[in-house]
């Protein structure tokens, strides 16, 4: 969406609290031994007791109200029995609507005696989503959102999950324009603007290039072995740096 009014901003704030407090509340609540399934009802009280309704089952029928993802899981793993482990990075991705607006957010968390290169990955991929800030104002390209990812990737070492980027959101959970960055046009000449709602997600990995379907019809992973992070805010763009909504 693109914001018209300030009652879009107020509402906009509101439920981007929201998520930001269920996505904070999650990450306090991680321990090794609990199933990604009690992790999820954790985000799903908060959000109720705030009046909010877990955007992937509004929306998609998700079975789950967050997406929780670990090690090879890029992204939108069903919460279910698997157990949180010592070593594990565990990202949490929540969205969720109030009052017919929404707002998504999400970050990955080492979670005990996690590998070092686990960690580089986190501090990398949250580096590449402030180095965005720079870049996601009214009048830039889309496409120098993908330069600054891959050159924040490249210089630590990792690469970009590419077939996995932001979107517009506001008055439903994806809205157009898809794919921000779209790493997979050569020429991407789509430009921000002024009130513009969107996403910004960017997904790091120790390798590959490319997230898989599992065949459940929601969880994309990449081969065992490999670490895979994502950081993401909701933002309005403006002339200057974008109001951030999930901090």
């Amino acid at each position: 969406m693109t914001i018209q009014t300030k009652e879009d901003v107020s509402q906009l704030r509101k439920i981007g609290e929201i998520v930001a407090l269920t996505r904070q509340a999650m990450i306090n609540a991680l321990a090794v031994g609990m199933s990604t399934q009690e992790l999820d009802q954790i985000g799903r009280d908060v959000l109720t007791r705030h009046g909010a309704r877990p955007a992937p089952e509004l929306c998609y029928g998700f079975p789950g109200a967050t997406c929780i993802s670990i090690n090879e899981q890029v992204a939108h793993a069903i919460p279910g029995p698997r157990k949180i482990r010592n070593g594990d990075l565990v990202n949490i991705d929540v969205s969720a609507e109030l009052d017919g607006y929404f707002a998504d957010t999400g970050a990955s968390v080492p979670v005990g005696n996690t590998p070092a290169v686990a960690k580089r990955l986190c501090t990398a991929t949250r580096a590449a989503l402030h180095a965005c800030l720079h870049v996601a104002r009214a009048g830039n390209k889309m496409a120098e959102l993908q330069r600054v990812l891959q050159q924040t990737a490249q210089h630590n070492r990792f690469s970009v999950i590419q077939n996995l980027a932001g979107h517009g959101i506001g008055r439903h959970l994806h809205e157009s324009p898809s794919h921000v960055p779209d790493h997979g046009k050569g020429k991407d000449r789509r430009r921000f603007q002024r009130g513009m709602v969107l996403t910004i997600e960017p997904f790091l990995s120790t390798g590959p290039t490319y997230a898989k379907d599992t065949g459940d019809g929601w969880t994309l992973v990449t081969a065992p072995g490999y670490w895979n992070a994502q950081f993401e805010h909701t933002w309005i763009i403006t002339d200057g740096e974008p109001i951030v909504l999930t901090l």
